[in-house]
């Protein structure tokens, strides 16, 4: 008897899943948990929608339903935060790096990661010793299209190609948020690809051209040194 091919997966299903998504997005978001109507107000579903694939979610265990019915990650969410932590080995390898590089005196050192076609996520993060800081914590989605470190990740993982010549440096001044500048530089993991950018953020004023030129010269040999601990290549003559 002949093999018969698999079925196309119905748009209902996607679609279902898609709402799954959303779902625990919406959970990952906060640090707290969350309750079922403020669920539906973030992701816009019915309390009925919500209920019914939280149900498919609990039994996979990535949302868990707390004792005051509030909702929160569940423990398949942790391992698979873990899961994607040791194939990267980011904090091991990236936070060190980002630690010395503020204890060079730079801007408060970041960590970003493409997180959908809209947003990065902050995954790392270590605060500069400046009394005036840009206030951004680890999990924070920030704009794709706005920011040194959001248009590395647009040049290399979305358009497909360097935002310069050179493609190693990007410097923003008030893009994201008017009073704050970063300057940023790419890391690649084992397969070449960007997995992700270091950026050095705070406010504009402290942004001169001479410490401009010196961050941008300390991200880019961070982020040279984050390649190499992951097994990934830098770009042959720079930094």
């Amino acid at each position: 008897m002949s093999r018969t091919s698999q079925p196309e997966p119905s748009s209902d299903g996607v679609a279902a899943v898609e709402r799954a998504l959303a779902i625990v997005d919406a959970i990952a978001q906060r640090t707290d948990a969350i309750s079922l109507a403020d669920l539906s107000r973030a992701t816009g579903f019915y309390k009925s929608t919500l209920l019914r694939l939280i149900a498919s979610l609990e039994k996979s265990a990535l949302v868990v339903r707390r004792a005051d019915g509030r909702y929160a990650l569940g423990p398949y969410a942790h391992r698979l935060g873990r899961a994607y932590e040791a194939t990267y080995r980011l904090t091991e390898a990236v936070q060190p790096l980002l630690q010395q590089l503020v204890d060079q005196g730079t801007e408060s050192a970041s960590f970003h990661a493409y997180h959908d076609a809209q947003s990065r996520m902050c995954l790392l993060r270590v605060d500069s010793h400046h009394s005036t800081l840009d206030r951004i914590r680890v999990g924070d989605l920030l704009p794709l299209d706005r920011g040194a470190a959001g248009r590395l990740l647009t040049a290399y993982l979305v358009q497909g190609k360097p935002p310069s010549p050179a493609g190693l440096t990007l410097i923003s001044m008030g893009e994201r948020d008017p009073n704050c500048a970063a300057v940023a530089s790419p890391v690649f993991g084992p397969g070449g690809e960007m997995c992700g950018a270091i950026s050095l953020s705070g406010p504009k004023e402290r942004f001169t051209a001479a410490a401009i030129k010196k961050m941008s010269r300390l991200a880019t040999e961070a982020a040279a040194s984050a390649t190499q601990a992951l097994g990934g290549r830098w770009p042959s003559g720079k930094a």
